[in-house]
């Protein structure tokens, strides 16, 4: 799944080394999975902080815990440590990170942040705007946050009922509504006013 090189390998445990308690490993997650904005990232996981579904892995000097949802965007992901002049760097490298993996299995806030980032935000962006999720709450109801020329555009209501929701509960059974918690009265930055 993720390939950790002898050289990361030692640079991490070097790092560890340097952490005050003696059962620190590294989590190895990306944020965003599967869309424009996917990261991967490296953290500190001191032990107990691993979350549920984390899978483990013993390399050499350290314990990593691959978050069970990024697992299927880090297959073939390289983590390598190239030393130069300025003493190293880490490189994290995950192909699959960005590619869309949903499916009618997948959940719920997945299926949105896919609708959302593949269909929707490509629009808004066009006026300087995106929308992302900010949680699904009871009732399958999706909370949602504009940003740049979005928040506090004089048309965000159209743009919310015409265009986001309606495409999202189109394209998404199981959601039932959606809604704006974004605080319109910042203007600055609106396309429109």
């Amino acid at each position: 799944m993720i390939e950790i090189t002898e050289s990361a390998q030692q640079y991490l445990v070097e790092l560890l080394s340097k952490q005050e308690a003696d059962d620190v490993g590294i989590r190895i997650f990306i944020t965003d999975q599967g869309t424009p904005l996917a990261e991967t990232c490296l953290a500190y996981c001191p032990s107990g902080e691993q979350q549920e579904t984390d899978e483990r892995v013993e390399y050499a000097g350290f314990t990593g815990w691959i978050d069970g949802k990024s697992k299927p965007f880090l297959e073939g992901a390289l983590v390598d440590y190239a030393q130069d002049r300025m003493g190293g760097q880490l490189t994290i490298k995950a192909p699959n990170a960005k590619a869309p993996q949903v499916s009618e299995d997948s959940s719920l806030e997945d299926r949105i942040n896919y609708v959302l980032h593949s269909q929707i935000n490509p629009s808004l962006a066009e006026h300087g705007g995106m929308v992302t999720l900010v949680e699904v709450i009871e009732g399958n109801n999706a909370i949602l946050q504009f940003g740049g020329g979005c928040q506090g555009c004089g048309m965000v209501d159209m743009t919310l009922k015409d265009g986001v929701e309606r495409t999202l509960l189109e394209q998404i059974p199981g959601l039932k509504a959606v809604s704006d918690v974004t605080d319109h009265t910042m203007r600055e930055n609106a396309y429109f006013r």
